[in-house]
């Protein structure tokens, strides 16, 4: 894959994480908010304060997704600027252009597409 093509969709990818990181960012905040407002469990409905604790739960799990996804952007980028882009770091193939631009974070080739990722 051309680097600079490779680039531009890291960091339009990066740009979008960043808005879902604000969103979620917010979100973990209202969620928070509504758990630990003032009246608390007592005098609430059970499902009402089951509700707003999933809420909160989901929230820290969007802002943790897109930690991780943010992470795995800025290893791929940083892949670029080092040269070893669009290398496998399993076997050291070079990575198909098809799983490149569906994926461009990844750093395995699709035979080693089930390895955990580095970042």
């Amino acid at each position: 894959m051309n680097p600079d093509h490779a680039r531009e969709l890291l960091t339009t990818e990066l740009a979008e994480l960043d808005e879902r990181a604000r969103f979620a960012g917010e979100t973990r905040e209202e969620a928070s908010a509504d758990t630990l407002g003032q009246e608390g469990a007592m005098g609430q409905h059970p499902g009402d304060y089951g509700t707003e604790v999933a809420n909160t739960m989901e929230a820290e799990l969007l802002v943790d997704t897109v930690a991780v996804q943010r992470r795995r952007i800025e290893a791929a980028l940083a892949r670029l600027d080092e040269g070893t882009y669009g290398t496998c770091s399993v076997c050291g193939t070079e990575i198909d252009d098809e799983r490149l631009e569906a994926r461009p974070e990844v750093d395995t080739c699709r035979e080693h597409a089930d390895t955990p990722v580095t970042a």
